[in-house]
């Protein structure tokens, strides 16, 4: 049988005090967004490596946290304003960091090229609601028994997205490496680049179009039953065939993310019997860091995306040709501008504390084949695998991720993989719209 087992877990600190004064930081409204008071797991698997990446990643862990210090802070509520958070800096913090080893081989798991694989979960740290906000930031190495390992991190959602996470370890990453300086400095300012305005106003009308306010509701405490995690193959021939018989039905072209997305939200509905009148939506994040006006720093490692909706009646998704949802999905887009960021913002100063939702029937995409994750190299190579294990994602607690196959993983190269959380009951269907799609 399979084991993993934890032997250590230590606080590595700042090589240097990082300041002289213990202070709070604030959080821009964008951190602040409901739907990101979560902590977002996820993992990075390497080749094997004769030295020991426990005390190569604690080091150089160490030596970058003076520049990433609010990751060993702790989140708080604000004492002026209890609904919101901050994050408070003090000496003698700390980011956790965990050792453990498995007593097979990378090869023996296949890399972890499989997304559901039930001992994927224990490469990572689970932090409860409590410690993720006194630790925001948990790391796990776990060595394999060939020499390599992984890189689990635990990181909430309110200290930085996907690409300010990988601004963060490829940090630490260069140090590993030898460099005596990061390439990229970071930035806070996060008050001041992705504030509210004064006085706050919104006037994109898409924002009330997309959003609600309902007193009490918390993102993901909606039960829709047991919620299983299945992983599909798409490959590249079937997904050329399609695309080109979208082409030929609507003279469009369309990106693998808008085509294989329109699809995969239809297969959802359907399978879920959602009742036909029953609002829909389509959910994905768009980075702003160059739409907002001025751009955002090239350090800032805050959240920088938004979320953007395709809303239809589940009738309508259903019935409507495929090509009508992609162009949907794909006229979206445009939609965000630096007034529609403007308005998200100042509506989260205004609602904060009414509830804002963007409705129950909401299913979260997102694709991480292009995000930058695989830049992540301590001096061995980048990782061959990059696994996402969040449930939650844009207020949908079953969502969707386009993932590359492991670089490492013997046959299956062409395509990708998508990692569907979907509820139990709904398995059966969907299970037989990805065979017809996969045909």
């Amino acid at each position: 049988m399979q084991t993993i087992k934890i032997s250590e877990r230590t606080l590595i600190f700042p090589s240097h005090p990082p300041f002289l004064h213990d202070h709070p930081l604030p959080l821009s409204h964008l951190d602040i967004d409901p739907n990101l008071h979560l902590t977002f797991r996820y993992l990075r698997a390497y080749a094997p490596t004769s030295l020991d990446p426990f005390h190569v990643i604690a080091s150089s862990l160490s030596h970058a946290l003076p520049h990433f210090y609010p990751l060993a802070g702790a989140l708080r509520r604000r004492h002026t304003d209890p609904r919101r958070l901050e994050l408070w800096c003090a000496a003698g913090q700390g980011v956790p960091l965990v050792r453990a080893a498995a007593d097979f081989t990378l090869e023996s798991a296949n890399h972890l090229d499989d997304p559901a694989s039930p001992f994927a979960e224990h490469l990572v740290p689970d932090p409860g609601p409590e410690e993720g906000m006194e630790h925001p930031c948990v790391l796990q190495v776990t060595v394999f028994k060939c020499g390599g390992f992984a890189l689990g991190a635990a990181m909430h959602h309110a200290l930085c997205d996907g690409l300010g996470g990988t601004l963060f370890f490829n940090a630490v990453a260069e140090v590993a490496r030898g460099a005596t300086r990061i390439t990229v400095e970071p930035v806070w300012d996060r008050e001041k680049l992705l504030g509210p305005r004064d006085p706050p106003r919104v006037e994109s009308a898409l924002i009330g179009e997309f959003l609600r306010l309902e007193k009490g509701v918390l993102p993901y405490q909606r039960d829709v039953g047991g919620v299983a995690r299945e992983c599909f193959h798409v490959k590249d021939e079937c997904l050329d065939k399609f695309k080109r018989s979208l082409l030929e039905q609507s003279a469009l072209n369309f990106t693998v993310f808008e085509a294989l997305g329109a699809y995969i939200w239809r297969a959802k509905v359907r399978a879920s019997g959602i009742q036909a009148h029953e609002k829909v939506k389509f959910a994905y994040s768009i980075n702003i860091r160059r739409l907002v006006k001025p751009s955002l720093p090239a350090g800032y490692w805050g959240n920088g995306c938004v979320p953007m909706y395709v809303q239809l009646s589940a009738k309508d998704l259903i019935e409507k040709p495929i090509w009508e949802t992609a162009e949907l999905i794909k006229k979206s887009k445009s939609n965000v501008t630096d007034e529609y960021v403007r308005s998200y913002i100042d509506y989260q100063e205004l609602h904060f504390a009414d509830g804002i939702t963007a409705g129950k029937e909401v299913s979260g995409f997102t694709d991480w084949r292009h995000l930058g994750h695989s830049t992540v190299d301590f001096g061995w190579g980048g990782p061959v695998t990059v696994l996402p294990l969040g449930r939650n994602l844009l207020g949908s607690v079953e969502p969707c991720f386009f993932l590359p196959y492991s670089t490492a993983a013997a046959g299956k190269r062409e395509g990708f993989k998508v990692l569907v959380n979907l509820r139990e009951a709904a398995l059966p269907a969907f299970r037989e719209d990805m065979q017809v799609f996969c045909q």
